[in-house]
């Protein structure tokens, strides 16, 4: 029998954003689902998916901010893949991964009854939105890919499994909470003290002991072990290239270590009709902070939209 991770009740990080939780794959296995306005067969929702350890809460500033500026006309569905977040567990750690993530939202979206969405992939979420375009193609409407392309840089893979593991090993909330303002503030250079707490409580809590206690399934870390600096990871393009046909923005944070500047630019290449824009400032994932990326965000929503009304 799978053991259940804690989450406290009362996570600030959650505190906005209830859930219903959606039974998928084995049917012993539940997705955490937050929908943000209404959905209907006359709005095409946006379904956003995080980054590799990550949850929903990356997308509660930016969820707002569209509503705000839509004037709620476009839905938001905030979703944690399993491990993460309040979703399960996979049964086994060999689970994991980018098809079985891609099957679990297709079925979200059956259950919700949305039968096509304009996809917002993060970092890891980019490569499952990429999947879920190979596996129902019809579902997708557009595509935003935030840091995410087919090429993961193994640097930012290393970098990730480090400091996590460093992490883990502070004690003392005091210690834990230094811990974490020294990982982030290289890629949040003019990050406040509020903003790192925020960014903390994204992924992790300080439990009673000291401890910072993670918000995923600690074996998606044990998984990395194997990834060196140096390591060539496969390049995906076909997955990428699948989207040939489907409206695409590209988005990469200007500190971000998930996605190399070449194979961003090599993205562009091949999508010579996506518009593609870098959030400076900031490394992965994007705060959302600032008005001009979430415009540009709503301008290729609202050409979407308008587009499928015609």
């Amino acid at each position: 029998m799978r053991r259940k991770r804690h989450i406290p009740a009362n996570h600030p990080a959650f505190a906005d954003l209830p859930v219903q939780l959606i039974t998928v794959s084995d049917g012993a296995s539940q997705i955490a689902v937050h929908v943000a306005g209404a959905l209907s067969s006359q709005t095409t929702p946006l379904i956003c998916v995080p980054g590799y350890h990550r949850n929903m809460s990356d997308f509660t500033q930016f969820s707002g901010r569209v509503q705000q500026l839509t004037g709620g006309g476009s839905p938001i569905v905030l979703l944690d893949l399993q491990g993460r977040g309040r979703s399960s567990d996979r049964r086994e750690p060999q689970d994991y991964g980018s098809p079985g993530d891609a099957r679990d939202i297709i079925a979200v979206a059956n259950a919700l009854g949305i039968t096509t969405a304009i996809f917002v992939g993060q970092g890891y979420g980019g490569q499952v939105t990429m999947a879920v375009a190979a596996e129902r193609p019809n579902l997708i409407a557009g595509t935003i890919l935030l840091d995410a392309g087919p090429v993961t840089d193994s640097r930012g893979i290393v970098r990730l499994r480090n400091n996590m593991g460093h992490l883990a090993s502070l004690r003392g909330a005091k210690v834990v909470t230094a811990g974490f303002r020294k990982v982030l503030q290289g890629d949040y250079p003019g990050a406040n003290e509020a903003q790192i707490a925020d960014l903390m409580l994204r992924t992790h809590f300080i439990d009673k002991r000291g401890q910072a206690k993670p918000l995923y399934d600690a074996r998606l870390m044990a998984a990395l072990d194997a990834f060196s600096y140096d390591d060539i990871l496969m390049a995906q393009w076909p997955l990428f290239d699948g989207l040939a046909a489907i409206p695409l923005l590209l988005l990469r944070t200007q500190l971000t270590d998930q996605v190399r500047r070449d194979t961003f630019e090599e993205m562009t290449r091949r999508r010579p009709d996506a518009s593609a824009w870098t959030i400076q400032g900031q490394g992965s994932p994007a705060l959302f902070d600032q008005t001009e990326e979430i415009q540009e965000v709503v301008d290729f929503v609202r050409s979407i939209t308008q587009r499928r009304k015609r």
